[in-house]
């Protein structure tokens, strides 16, 4: 008996008790669309993660200011000691470690130009911003320094804001108005999507520090030029844990911090917080595709359980099969292949479930999905492990039954 003939049987086996045959597959075409569900899911949330490391720089930190206590009571995060641009600047000369410190002033503003107007946030830093977050430009140019110490009426703009003002249409060379003040657009960046708060990276304003402080905020700044962050890009290989400490050690210096009294400002890993968050979304997948293949699991069982039947149902016609001349490789042939041919069909349908439930999930719940080949083969390749597994017992039964026995069975 061939592997053809011996599939055409397990197929007429299957058809003659079609419903049975349906209800078996049934836990395993709810595991492989589960499995193929899950890992989509969570190979859509690591993805994500990802991109947002990507959107965000390598090797990056952010320096705040810290907070205060007065009177037993904190007062939160920047309510301490100011940073200023030389502690940037100190940072990036100071540390060989680090590739660029750049000063950073926020705040949200309205633009205008024309008849158009949209509320954004307006940055004030330097070129080295960019480096550090692995910001290059779409078209147009960075400032210049004779911009940048003059205190010049121009600006780089993101993507997003582009869009709202102008449309389809080039922004370069551009007059906006930013809090009174006519800038004219030198630069437009590329597409930097949400950040992990979800906010939109794109929607900004980009001016010289010196523009910010002297024409944006329109106060004084006094001698000391108090900025509200420093982004600072560690060189590629190197230990940020170490990088960290010797910021934190530079900055106590600076600040005069005498031993034992805590940090007037903060340092943020924002990469290593990322990475965490990765991991996180690893162990989710691999957690989410266990419980899944619990479903698997329990498809096999009941897929023993139909052999296991089945061949008590035929035992005469294993008999008979023997009388005339069938071994016992041929008896374990045949019902093994109806265990993988039934376990096999309910992986076909439950991967053209599973993808549809994919599909349905990123559609309706907003959720990023990716589903891979590799994960269809592995939830394929699973299912047929499944119906092996689980249906060699059955078939070895069968095939060590004794042919006068087998004959006499009722």
């Amino acid at each position: 008996m061939n592997s053809l003939a011996a599939l055409r049987s397990a197929l007429r086996a299957l058809a003659a008790n079609k419903l049975r045959s349906v209800l078996t597959m049934l836990g395993i075409i709810i595991g492989v669309g589960a499995v193929i569900t899950m890992i989509a899911v969570g190979r859509g949330a690591t993805e994500r993660v990802q991109e947002q490391m990507k959107g965000l720089g390598s090797n990056i930190m952010l320096v705040l200011p810290g907070g205060v206590t007065a009177g037993g009571v904190r007062l939160g995060a920047q309510t301490g000691q100011a940073l200023t641009e030389e502690d940037a600047y100190s940072i990036a000369r100071e540390i060989p470690e680090v590739q660029v410190a750049a000063p950073t002033l926020r705040t949200g503003a309205q633009v205008v130009v024309g008849n158009t107007n949209w509320s954004t946030s307006i940055f004030g830093t330097t070129n080295d911003y960019f480096e550090a977050r692995e910001w290059s430009l779409a078209s147009g140019r960075q400032f210049e320094q004779a911009e940048i110490a003059g205190s010049a009426k121009v600006a780089i703009i993101g993507q997003t804001v582009a869009q709202q003002l102008f449309g389809d249409a080039d922004p370069l060379d551009q007059v906006i108005r930013v809090k009174k003040v006519p800038v004219t657009i030198v630069g437009l960046l590329e597409k930097k999507g949400q950040n992990s708060m979800g906010q939109d990276q794109d929607d900004v304003v980009v001016v010289p520090i010196s523009t910010y402080r002297n024409r944006v905020q329109g106060s004084s700044a006094g001698k000391l030029k108090r900025i509200g962050s420093v982004s600072v890009k560690v060189r590629e290989g190197q230990d940020m844990k170490a990088v960290e400490e010797s910021i934190k050690e530079l900055l106590r210096q600076r600040f005069k911090v005498q031993p034992g009294a805590d940090d007037p400002f903060s340092i943020r890993n924002l990469t290593e917080i990322l990475q965490a968050q990765e991991a996180s979304s690893r162990v989710m997948t691999m957690l989410l595709a266990a419980v899944a293949g619990i479903s698997l699991v329990i498809g096999g069982i009941g897929i023993m359980n139909i052999m296991l039947v089945s061949v008590t149902e035929r035992t005469r016609e294993i008999g008979l099969r023997m009388a005339v001349g069938a071994r016992g490789k041929d008896i374990l042939t045949q019902f093994l292949i109806e265990a993988v041919t039934l376990s096999l069909i309910g992986g076909a349908i439950g991967i053209a479930i599973g993808g549809v439930a994919t599909w349905a999930v990123g559609q309706f719940a907003g959720w990023q999905v990716s589903i891979t080949a590799s994960s269809i083969v592995l939830a394929a390749g699973f299912s047929a492990f499944v119906g092996i597994f689980f249906g060699f017992y059955p078939a070895r039964r069968a095939s060590q039954l004794l042919p006068i026995q087998a004959l006499r069975y009722e």
